[in-house]
C-alpha cells in the first residue's frame, strides 16, 4: 500500500494534470487497469483509435501512427489526467502517407459541407429577406420625392438617395446575420471596412477633399453656367461643375479644369453677377491744354455712344500730372447682356482719342532735354547771357522744346458717327451650350436655382 501511494504521489509530482483528475473508483490501481481506461478513452476520440498503449508499473508507452501532430498531444494530455499514471514515453510518430494525411482534411471538408447543406435553407431565407430591404429602399430612393422636397440641389438629393440605400442595405445585411446567429461577424466586418476605408482615405485625400470641395459648391452655387469669372489668375465662361472639378472655356476656346478644392479656397471674381459692368481707360493731354474742356469733350463724347449707360452715367476725371502730359481717366457703363466688354472699351478708346484730337487737344509723346555743359550753370533758352563770354566747349548745349498745343479754344467739332460692331460676341457662348448639351447631366450646377446670396441668376 505504501509503495502505491508512494507511487501517485512521484507520478502527481513529475506530471501536471492539465485539468481534474480522471478516477476509476478504486484506491489501488493495477497497470490493466490503467491501459484499459486508456484505450477506452482513446477508442472514443477520433484519431487516437490507432495509438497502442502499454503499461508497466505506472510508465504509460503511447505508440503508434497518427495523422497529425496535434493528435500525439491531445492523447499525452488525456494519458497525464488518467490516475495512477507516473510517467509518459511518447513514441506515437506523425502519418506520412498522402492518403493518409488527407483523410482529415477530407473530413473536415465533408463535416463542412454537411453544416452547409444543413444551413442552407436559414441562408436562402437570410439572403431572401436582404434582398426584400435592400429592393425596398431602392424603391424608397428612386422616388422623386420627398428628396426632391428636402433639398432643391439635384447633387446633394442624389447623395442624401444614395445615404439612405445604403443604410437599407446594411440593415437587411444586420438582419441576415441574425438570423444565421453570426451578429458577431459583424462587428469584425465593420472593423475591416473601418481600417481599410482609412488606409483608402489616406490615399485618396485629395479626391476626397475635391469630392467634399463639389458638395459645398453644389450648396453655395456661387456662380452659373455661362457665367464669365476670374479664378486663379484664369477667366472664361463656366461649362459646368463636376463632383470632381470645375471647367470653364476661356475667350480662345481653351478649356480650364480647376480642381474643386481649389476653386472652394480661391477668390472669385463674377464678372456676370451684375450686367452692369464698367470699362475705363487712360488718355494723355499736352501739358498746356485747357483741362476742364478737354474734361468736357471725354464725356460728351462718351454719353453719345449708344452702348454707353446713361445711369450710372460715364466719368472723366484728371488721373496725373506725368512729366510732359496730363493723364485723363475716363470710364463709361456697359450691359453686357447687349455688348461685348473688350468691344465696347476699344470702341471708346478710338472715339474719344478722335474726339479729342479733332477739338485740337495733342497727345503728345514724352519730351526730354539734354544739356551738356561740364557742369557749369547755362543760361535758360532765349536769356541773353551776361558778362564775357565762356568758351564755346564750355556752353555747349541741346536743348527739345516741345511743339506748342494747338489752341483748343475753337468750336469743338462732334466726333465721328459709330460704326463699329459692339455686340456680344455669341462664339464662344455657343462652343459653351454645345459642351453642356453633350452631357446633360453631367452638371451640379442649377442654372435656376438659387445662388450662395439667396437669389435666383438675373436672365
Amino acid at each position: 500500500m505504501f509503495a502505491v501511494t508512494a507511487g501517485v504521489a512521484r507520478a502527481q509530482d513529475s506530471v501536471e494534470p492539465a485539468g481534474p483528475t480522471i478516477e476509476i473508483g478504486e484506491s489501488v490501481i493495477s497497470d490493466n487497469e490503467i491501459r484499459s481506461r486508456i484505450q477506452t478513452i482513446f477508442r472514443e476520440i477520433e484519431g487516437l483509435n490507432r495509438i497502442f498503449v502499454s503499461v508497466s508499473s505506472g510508465v504509460v508507452t503511447l505508440s503508434g501512427q497518427v495523422e497529425e501532430a496535434p493528435l500525439a498531444k491531445k492523447a499525452e494530455d488525456l494519458v497525464s489526467r488518467v490516475a495512477g499514471v507516473v510517467a509518459i514515453e511518447n513514441r506515437l510518430t506523425e502519418e506520412t502517407a498522402v492518403s493518409e494525411r488527407l483523410k482529415p482534411v477530407i473530413g473536415r471538408f465533408e463535416s463542412r459541407m454537411q453544416q452547409t447543406l444543413d444551413y442552407l435553407p436559414l441562408i436562402l431565407v437570410a439572403a431572401l429577406v436582404w434582398l426584400l430591404i435592400g429592393m425596398l429602399g431602392w424603391f424608397v430612393t428612386t422616388r422623386k420625392q420627398p428628396w426632391e422636397w428636402l433639398t432643391p440641389n439635384a447633387f446633394i438629393a442624389d447623395l442624401l438617395r444614395q445615404t439612405v440605400w445604403l443604410a437599407f442595405v446594411m440593415f437587411g445585411a444586420l438582419m441576415a446575420l441574425d438570423i444565421l446567429g453570426a451578429t458577431a461577424v459583424l462587428g469584425t466586418i465593420l472593423g475591416a471596412v473601418g481600417i481599410i476605408g482609412l488606409a483608402i482615405g489616406f490615399a485618396v485625400k485629395d479626391t476626397v477633399e475635391n469630392y467634399i470641395a463639389s458638395i459645398l459648391l453644389s450648396i453655395r452655387q456661387p456662380f452659373q453656367p455661362r457665367d464669365f469669372i476670374a479664378l486663379e489668375g484664369m477667366e472664361g465662361f463656366v461649362i459646368r461643375l463636376t463632383s470632381r472639378a470645375t471647367i470653364l472655356m476661356d475667350i480662345d476656346g481653351n478649356h480650364i479644369r480647376i480642381p474643386n478644392a481649389t476653386v472652394f479656397k480661391a477668390k472669385i471674381v463674377n464678372y456676370s453677377r451684375n450686367p452692369e459692368r464698367r470699362f475705363s481707360f487712360e488718355l494723355g493731354v499736352d501739358a498746356d491744354s485747357v483741362l476742364h474742356e478737354a474734361l468736357a469733350v471725354c464725356h460728351e463724347t462718351l454719353a453719345g455712344l449708344d452702348f454707353v449707360l446713361r445711369d450710372p452715367e460715364p466719368g472723366a476725371w484728371i488721373e496725373k500730372v506725368g512729366d510732359s502730359n496730363v493723364l485723363i481717366g475716363v470710364s463709361g457703363w456697359i450691359n453686357q447682356t447687349e455688348t461685348d466688354f473688350i468691344k465696347a472699351r476699344s470702341e471708346a478708346i478710338r472715339t474719344v482719342k478722335t474726339a479729342l484730337e479733332q477739338a485740337g487737344f495733342a497727345l503728345p509723346e514724352p519730351i526730354y532735354r539734354l544739356r551738356f555743359d561740364n557742369g557749369v550753370p547755362m543760361p535758360s533758352a532765349g536769356q541773353p547771357e551776361t558778362g564775357a563770354k565762356r568758351p564755346a566747349d564750355e556752353r555747349t548745349s541741346a536743348t527739345l522744346k516741345p511743339v506748342p498745343a494747338p489752341d483748343p479754344s475753337h468750336a469743338k467739332t462732334p466726333p465721328p458717327e459709330q460704326v463699329t460692331d459692339t455686340g456680344v460676341d455669341e462664339a464662344v457662348l455657343r462652343k459653351v451650350d454645345d459642351e453642356r448639351q453633350q452631357e446633360p447631366g453631367g452638371d451640379l450646377l442649377s442654372e435656376d436655382g438659387k445662388d450662395e446670396l439667396g437669389e435666383r441668376p438675373k436672365a
